[in-house]
């Protein structure tokens, strides 16, 4: 049983699974209402931006890297989305642009942290409030509404089954995943991630890596804010406010670890999933709506204590398996 433990924890997207199917079925049991189909297809829907945005803050993660500046990103991205389309711009360049939007947040993220040395908690934190003054200044503080309902109607595509925006979610994560597993650079964000100096003693473009994983994180959001804009049909002055600070934990509960180096875009998809589900389920809970920030900055703080711990625990277990020169050996060596 206890190695059987052992191997559910570290296989950390097995593990949300079986952690997801228990709350889900604990919630079930307090209100039946939960576990209606048309409640799951909702959790699932509200579930796409966290989704995506964990995918691409996963990158910058694993490079032992943070962005904080993702939730005022998706914000300023769905007010361009918004603002274009109000004015009668082509979806296509509408798309194009917000994700340039995007690009050039990741990129200049990158170079700060990349080239100038600032702290990726400082730079991102300092472009959060850069990312919301701009939006607020584009939008004159207004909300944006009179989306063209044949921006809207995307959001109701379906393709056997199951909505466009999830399609999207989907193809971002295969993507991700490829891109991490499959290719040789892929491998570059968890060497950076683990040891940056020995990465680049080896050779590996260290900064060039770094800045890749700002703008991949960026970009996320930009998709985030063309997705949000086309599922909710306005934009308030709001958007994406204290949406970074659920995107890490989500990101972390998934097993993305802090310290770089570990963790999967699966893991983080998952988390997203999960921690969408711990949100949503406060309703059926009958727990107040303004409890939901409280419980997602306790669940946030519980989830690095865990992943410290959690981490600390594995490398003990590493050094333990570790065999011992036999006393032969040594005498050989010495004998030498």
């Amino acid at each position: 049983m206890k190695t059987f433990l052992l191997y559910l924890l570290q296989r950390r997207e097995l593990s949300i699974v079986c952690f997801m199917v228990i709350f889900v079925l604990f919630v079930g049991t307090v209100n039946d209402d939960f576990l209606q189909l048309n409640s799951m297809s909702l959790l699932l829907s509200a579930s796409i931006i966290l989704f995506i945005m964990a995918i691409g803050q996963s990158f910058v993660l694993i490079t032992s890297n943070i962005d904080v500046s993702v939730g005022s990103t998706m914000g300023l991205s769905a007010a361009v989305c918004g603002t274009l389309l109000m004015q009668g711009v082509s979806t296509w360049i509408v798309f194009l642009t917000v994700i340039a939007v995007g690009a050039t947040i990741g990129l200049l993220n990158g170079i700060g942290v990349s080239f100038l040395k600032i702290p990726a908690i400082i730079m991102t934190l300092g472009m959060l409030g850069m990312a919301r003054g701009a939006m607020l200044l584009y939008t004159e503080g207004m909300w944006i509404d009179g989306i063209p309902n044949s921006y809207k109607q995307l959001a109701r595509v379906e393709l056997m089954t199951l909505p466009l925006p999830v399609w999207v979610a989907l193809a971002i994560l295969l993507i991700s995943y490829l891109l991490l597993t499959k290719t040789k650079r892929g491998r570059y964000f968890y060497a950076v991630g683990d040891n940056a100096e020995g990465a680049k003693s080896v050779g590996l473009p260290v900064r060039r890596v770094t800045l890749i994983a700002f703008m991949i994180s960026s970009v996320s959001a930009s998709i985030a804010g063309l997705i949000f804009v086309m599922n909710i049909g306005f934009v308030p002055n709001t958007a994406g406010s204290g949406l970074e600070l659920q995107v890490i934990a989500a990101a972390v509960l998934g097993g993305v670890s802090l310290t770089g180096g570990v963790g999967s875009v699966v893991g983080a998809a998952l988390g997203a999933v999960f921690f969408t589900i711990i949100n949503q389920s406060l309703v059926y809970l009958m727990i107040p709506a303004y409890w939901t920030n409280a419980i997602s900055g306790l669940l946030l703080l519980i989830i690095v204590i865990a992943d410290t711990k959690f981490q600390t625990f594995i490398r003990q277990r590493a050094k333990k398996r570790v065999p011992k020169p036999s006393p032969s050996l040594k005498q050989g060596v010495n004998s030498e």
